[in-house]
């Protein structure tokens, strides 16, 4: 009897363990009434994108974002599991960041008047979104190999205000020269809830060649990738669960692009990103668009060899991909930019949930 319940008691153990759901994190910048269209039962977190920056406060942009706000956070009635955080920065968002996190006073600040925020709007966390500290990131934007080290410091002084209350997050580049020179992992990481990994954009608007811009698996030296960004953090000690991997909901559309192997890994220019709900319209028979599914890199991409336009993105088939990679590694989940761009009913948000099953 006693082996019975003892058995049980391991079996139970290991059930819950089991059952730990991973996270699915969707990026959000529309409004709080079109979200109700989306299967909210299926996400985790919702990252309100983005808040702004008053001095070193923070605050929202405008009263129709603080509306959407409120009408976010009453989601949670309906979806207990629901949590709603919001973010500030983004590709071009993070200006005055450098210098003004430079200093402990406007950390403090920023700290202190997020909490606040945070106990007056009934909101679960932040996610800090600056691209990129310690590096170039945004064209003009100010940055200083300072910025490492303020980083630490203002996850530190955010931490410290929050307590256990409340969720910190950060979004993080998902390339290489941002993993060594952007973060101090072994100090920012015990402070933080979780990190957002931006595997995606890996090829951007800037480069003058094509590639897959959020591919699961580089086969080139040269190649980022969401494997090699994992890795890297893993191989840095940075626990698992703490690692969420990006998927995009948009490709990029490069123009001027030959033929030679379909437009991959070719000379050309940066024309367009189109969202996921346009695709069947946007890459249809008419336009001489055809489909690849490049095995190596466990990623599509699409060219027309009329029009000399290649496409890179994420579908069902490499989110089913990228979704097996993060039950293989025993990571903490899937996040994605961004969810206005999905399909309201059979997109890729139910790609992920069913992957993650």
């Amino acid at each position: 009897m006693k082996k019975f319940l003892l058995f049980i008691s391991i079996f139970v153990c290991l059930q819950s363990s089991a059952q730990e759901p991973y996270k699915v994190v969707a990026y959000y910048t529309g409004n709080g009434e079109a979200i109700k269209q989306y299967p909210l039962d299926k996400l985790t977190h919702i990252i309100f994108s983005f808040l702004k920056l008053q001095n070193d406060t923070l605050t929202f942009r405008n009263g129709d974002q603080q509306k959407s706000l409120e009408q976010l956070t009453e989601l949670k009635k309906q979806y207990p599991h629901l949590k709603i955080m919001v973010s500030i920065g983004g590709w071009g968002g993070c200006a005055p960041c450098s210098e003004l996190f430079a200093s402990a006073e406007h950390r403090d600040n920023f700290a202190k008047s997020t909490v606040a925020l945070f106990r007056q709007y009934n909101i679960d966390g932040l996610d800090l979104d600056w691209e990129y500290p310690a590096i170039e990131g945004y064209p003009g934007h100010r940055w200083d190999k300072t910025d490492r080290n303020n980083f630490t410091e203002l996850v530190k002084a955010v931490r410290k205000q929050m307590g256990n209350r409340f969720l910190l997050s950060f979004a993080a580049g998902g390339f290489v020269k941002y993993l060594e020179e952007s973060i101090d992992w072994s100090n920012v990481m015990p402070s933080v809830d979780f990190v957002n990994l931006m595997t995606y954009d890996l090829v951007n608007g800037y480069s003058p060649v094509t590639g897959h811009h959020t591919l699961l698996y580089d086969y080139n030296p040269e190649q980022e990738s969401t494997r090699k960004c994992v890795e890297w953090l893993l191989n840095k000690k940075v626990a698992a669960k703490k690692l969420v991997v990006g998927a995009a909901f948009y490709a990029r559309v490069w123009a001027n692009v030959d033929s030679v192997n379909n437009g991959l890994y070719q000379s050309g220019k940066f024309l367009r990103s189109v969202r996921f709900k346009d695709f069947e319209s946007y890459f249809k028979d008419s336009a001489d668009f055809r489909y690849y599914w490049d095995d190596k890199a466990k990623a599509p991409y699409q060219y027309s060899p009329s029009k000399k336009l290649f496409a890179t993105f994420d579908d069902k088939h490499s989110i089913e991909e990228k979704a097996k990679f993060v039950r293989q590694k025993k990571l903490g989940g899937i996040m994605f930019w961004e969810l206005s761009e999905d399909e309201l009913q059979d997109g890729l948000v139910d790609a992920i949930s069913k992957g993650l099953k």
